[in-house]
């Protein structure tokens, strides 16, 4: 069959993809909760079982989702559709592209009222905000912030703007300007970091808290936490790379940039953990504070270091580059859904995804304020969007995508856009896609639900 163009352009090269994938994958998450959850779970142990989860449920996902998106060339809902009806099947699979981008949409309202506190923190550090800083008074700053709905709001305001206009400016002059500028940034900022943590004198202990090789800390429950980090720290589920795949080149291999991705999200997290946890405990802070220790304890261990202020506005300034290439990902999808559906230029489509999550953001942000005591199944605004995202919409997500290429997609078609050279290796794919993926995907899903459950019952 001809081969299809995307109406909105194409990545320049290879890695260009790669480092906006990467720039996907890396967020919030990859700073503080995948060091925290590898050193309290065997270290070492804990990081080899991840990698094998990566192997066998994100690395083929993400394969699937790259794999529609280029066959579509299309927003995630119009290249399930096309592929579906290529591969002889109902048009309904459009409706997990749906559910994908509005998940997207979904997690970017809350989202960006966490990446508020970010921007407001890289303002607080440039400014001195936070020398000479307690635990108590640092806490105080946090809560307070929080409590403060107008503070907040400019912040999350600020936030959407800077990501709108990115996502306004297209493929070549957003999205691709934006990741050749953001994610060599990050990994700069993110080397300086690392060595003045080396620096810190405690270097060996936070080794030693990321990479201690003990199988005995090694639980059913931490295989379990390796699964499901395994599946969103790829931001699978969602629609993000599957739009992105949609600009990828022809010639480009699917599994080999796949891979490269994934190694590069996990670097990141693990570069992130040494970086961080040395100076945790110099400073003889709790490492499992959890999104606390982000905004709590570090700015707390920066003020009493040397040249502290200018290394907590760097990292700072590191948490909102990741934030803000995730963000950009999230809004893609819908963004290039108005455009291809409805004939929006992008400018137009971006001003109305906008202004419509930034409304919504506003219930979210109003939940740790004024709006603390609107709750929609016990849950405020904030905790609601962030369980029926994750917990159900994005495993149901990765689920389907797996299923569907898995099963429906004919086998001519993932071979042709796979490309590998190794028919062992096309083989042992389609069996992880076919049986492990999905079954893995659900374990994650019926966890995830009964935990919550479990938790509120508690």
């Amino acid at each position: 069959m001809p081969r299809k163009q995307s109406i909105h352009g194409a990545w320049a090269n290879r890695w260009i993809f790669i480092l906006a994938a990467t720039g996907s994958a890396v967020g919030l998450g990859n700073i503080w909760k995948f060091p925290y959850i590898a050193g309290e779970n065997g270290g070492g142990a804990f990081v080899l079982v991840y990698l094998v989860c990566i192997l066998l449920v994100g690395i083929p996902i993400m394969m699937s989702e790259v794999l529609i998106g280029r066959r579509g060339r299309q927003s995630p809902i119009n290249s399930m559709r096309e592929t579906a009806y290529e591969a002889g099947h109902h048009g309904r699979w459009a409706g997990v592209g749906w559910m994908g981008a509005l998940a997207g949409f979904l997690i970017f309202s809350f989202y960006s009222v966490v990446a508020g506190w970010v921007l407001y923190y890289i303002a607080g550090m440039g400014v001195g905000q936070f020398v000479d800083l307690g635990s108590e008074q640092a806490g105080l700053i946090f809560n307070g912030l929080l409590a403060d709905p107008a503070t907040l709001l400019i912040w999350h305001t600020l936030f959407v703007v800077i990501v709108m206009l990115v996502i306004a400016g297209g493929v070549n002059k957003g999205l691709e300007r934006a990741t050749r500028v953001l994610m060599p940034a990050l990994f700069v900022l993110l080397f300086v970091l690392l060595v003045y943590s080396m620096n810190s004198g405690h270097f060996a202990e936070g080794w030693d808290f990321l990479f201690h090789f003990d199988p005995s800390e090694l639980s059913w429950d931490a295989v379990l936490v390796a699964l499901g980090h395994a599946f969103f720290t790829l931001s699978l589920g969602m629609g993000s790379i599957m739009a992105y795949g949609s600009y990828m080149g022809k010639g480009d291999s699917i599994g080999g940039t796949v891979l490269t991705i994934a190694a590069l999200d996990t670097l990141v997290a693990l570069i992130a953990g040494l970086a961080i946890f040395p100076i945790v405990f110099a400073n003889q802070l709790d490492p499992g504070a959890g999104p606390g220790l982000m905004f709590i304890t570090l700015p707390v261990a920066f003020s009493q270091m040397a040249g502290g202020q200018v290394f907590g506005f760097l990292f700072f300034l590191m948490v909102g580059f990741a934030a803000w290439t995730s963000a950009i990902s999230l809004m893609e999808p819908g963004a290039a859904w108005l455009v291809e559906t409805l004939g929006l230029s992008r400018a137009r489509a971006s001003l109305l995804l906008g202004v419509v999550v930034w409304a919504l953001g506003l219930l979210a942000l109003g939940s740790f304020n004024v709006l603390a005591d609107l709750k929609l199944l016990g849950m405020t605004v904030f905790d609601f969007l962030d369980f029926i995202t994750a917990n159900v919409m994005l495993p149901l997500g990765g689920l389907f995508i797996a299923i569907f290429v898995g099963w429906y997609l004919t086998r001519e078609m993932t071979e042709d856009e796979l490309s590998l050279r190794s028919a062992l290796i096309y083989h042992a794919w389609r069996l992880v896609i076919r049986y492990v993926s999905p079954a893995a995907v659900a374990v994650i899903f019926a966890l995830n639900l009964y935990q919550k459950f479990a938790d509120g019952m508690s």
